[in-house]
């Protein structure tokens, strides 16, 4: 379906707050939209102090959207769910704190394969569908022990709305379409709704970081469960380091800190940290 054609409905705040912050299921504190913003990841940073625990903030159009690495990136509005959520780090432990950014990717994931679509990841967390690029996440650390996690989810972008051809998005891929007998489909039985996606989406985090925090089993869990859906492992690649460095070898597990190990020729493994990457590119 060409994204051109969708009809790019709001956000609906009162859906939002009723799935997310009301009763005994509540999840999350606080939950706002704003039609427009630089960046939520930097809303929530500037006001990480004042802000209460589990503060979820979502905007229809970002004009400074950001990746790893400051790579920026801007979508038409109401085309994405770009959506960031402040956490308190309290009962996690420091040491397993590099498994925040691939829960999340696991928790994207999971989302985008909720409306019918084989989503998978690439180490360490670009969720892809076909190859192709449907979800970024930005993690960063907040004063206060506290972090700030940002996702962006292509939606309703056509192909000549992409930031780059390696991009996708869910309604390019299909999504919503009554392929796998769920109701996710907007009012015109095809569009996927963005409310309800965010809704998903926010469901599944809050339930990945409850458990986390408070099961120590739960670490490994993750592990498990990123490896499931992670399409790097077993591939062999070149991993682009900073200073025009390279590694290559084969992608052969991810350790206990989230982070990839390659074999190389000789059989020497090297784990390399997402904050140390540019780029792992299949060979």
């Amino acid at each position: 379906m060409d994204g051109a054609t969708t009809a790019r409905t709001p956000l609906q705040i009162t859906r939002l707050r009723e799935g997310l912050t009301a009763g005994s299921a509540a999840r999350w504190s606080r939950v706002d939209v704003v039609e427009e913003t630089g960046s939520t990841n930097a809303d929530l940073l500037a006001g990480a102090a004042d802000l209460p625990d589990r503060t979820v903030l979502l905007a229809e159009y970002q004009v400074r959207g950001r990746g790893r690495h400051n790579r920026s990136f801007v979508a038409p509005p109401r085309s994405q769910v770009a959506v960031s959520t402040l956490i308190d780090l309290g009962g996690i432990d420091p040491a397993g704190l590099g498994w925040l950014p691939l829960l999340t990717g696991v928790v994207v994931t999971d989302t985008v394969r909720a409306l019918g679509v084989d989503a998978r990841l690439k180490w360490p967390n670009d969720v892809l569908v076909e190859g192709r690029k449907i979800a970024g996440i930005l993690v960063e650390v907040a004063p206060g022990g506290r972090a700030v996690i940002g996702v962006g989810l292509n939606v309703h972008l056509s192909e000549e709305e992409l930031p780059v051809p390696t991009a996708t998005s869910l309604d390019l891929v299909g999504a919503g379409i009554d392929r796998a007998g769920l109701d996710r489909a907007g009012v015109d039985g095809t569009a996927v709704d963005r409310t309800e996606v965010a809704i998903d989406y926010l469901r599944r985090l809050a339930d990945r970081i409850d458990a986390w925090r408070d099961d120590a089993r739960a670490g490994a869990d993750v592990a498990a469960d990123y490896r499931l859906r992670c399409s790097t492992i077993g591939l062999r690649v070149r991993v682009e380091l900073p200073g025009d460095e390279e590694l290559i070898g084969t992608a052969r597990d991810v350790d206990r800190y989230g982070r990839l190990l390659v074999v190389d020729d000789r059989g020497v493994d090297t784990a390399v940290s997402a904050g140390d990457v540019t780029h792992v590119r299949p060979v």
